[in-house]
């Protein structure tokens, strides 16, 4: 399939989830896949909402974009934050950076910045929407265009599951889209500041998220489990080369 019937069938998918599931709204992650996303729904679909997560631990990069994006686009963002007394009692009673010491910990900090945050978020909708792609992990290997989310009560819906690494990154740069500075110093996944790292040439594209712990437990609660045909997280590589856009849309 082309790149170009790629983008019909994502917009057919949107338009879909505007007409028969609304509210519905679109958790903006602020990678690649994301803005992919943002630029097909922003203009198109007005009653779905663009929403992400600020944890407050966001590479200053990231809110770089949230400013590019209400330029380029005249949207906010609707962000949602995690509840202060949350943190606070975290922080108090493990230290900021407890998230090193445990997967337990990581996990802990993940349920109260981005786990609770998200359920707020999708309070009342019939569906969310999100960036997830096939090609990103062995764990999403099986993720369809859509699912029932369980744990959340609502359909799911991954517009760009069968797109690859350089079909993304083709549509952003054949369009001009805005993405994340940090892409281009070798951040094919980013997340909380803390969390990521660059990766090196041959590295899976999640090693660089939460390096610390086995790959194994690298997903981080907002879509593991409870999710038919769902995966996790989103985020994609740049490609290293002009030769490799070109193939993205052969």
């Amino acid at each position: 399939m082309s790149l170009e019937n790629k983008v019909e069938h994502a917009l057919a998918v949107l338009e879909k989830v505007a007409e028969k599931y609304a509210p519905a709204a679109f958790a903006n992650s602020l990678g690649a896949e994301d803005m992919v996303l943002t630029d097909l729904i922003a203009g198109r679909f007005p009653g779905i909402e663009i929403f992400t997560l600020d944890t407050g631990r966001l590479h200053e990069e990231t809110y770089a974009l949230m400013r590019r994006i209400a330029d380029r686009y005249g949207v906010r963002l609707r962000i949602y934050c995690p509840d202060t007394q949350a943190v606070e009692a975290y922080v108090n009673s493990f230290g900021p950076n407890a998230f090193y010491e445990s997967v337990e910990m990581r996990k802990r900090c993940c349920q109260l910045r981005k786990v609770e945050p998200l359920r707020r978020a999708l309070a009342g909708k019939k569906a969310w929407i999100t960036g997830l792609r096939r090609e990103q992990a062995p764990t999403r290997s099986d993720l369809g265009v859509s699912g029932f989310d369980q744990e959340n009560g609502l359909h799911k819906f991954n517009p760009l599951f069968d797109w690859t690494t350089s079909e993304v990154w083709a549509y952003l740069r054949n369009r001009n889209i805005p993405y994340n500075a940090l892409h281009d110093r070798g951040f094919p996944s980013i997340g909380c500041a803390p969390c990521t790292r660059a990766v090196t040439p041959g590295e899976d594209i999640r090693a660089g998220r939460w390096w610390w712990e086995n790959p194994a437990s690298k997903e981080y609660g907002l879509h593991c489990g409870g999710a038919n045909k769902s995966g996790a997280g989103s985020e994609a590589q740049r490609p290293a080369t002009e030769q490799d856009a070109a193939l993205a849309v052969e």
